[in-house]
């Protein structure tokens, strides 16, 4: 799926604390596609990665419990 990156609303990760290494991912997208948007905050006009929702709930949930080391 290619995405218009320029017409998500995009929000920084609660992790990114400022530090320019940070990603976005645009929620409001995902009850109408099922498909999570991701970026590079450094790159807005960058590839877009476009994860299905329960992969992405799946690693969030393994980054949240320490299953899975968030870099």
């Amino acid at each position: 799926m290619t995405t218009d990156s320029t017409t998500l609303s995009w929000v920084k990760s609660s992790y990114s604390n400022n530090g320019g290494t940070c990603v976005e991912w645009a929620p409001s997208s995902v009850s109408a596609t099922g498909v999570v948007p991701v970026r590079d905050s450094k790159d807005p006009r960058g590839p877009v990665l476009s994860i299905p929702a329960h992969a992405f709930a799946s690693f969030v949930a393994g980054v949240k419990s320490g299953d899975v080391a968030a870099i």
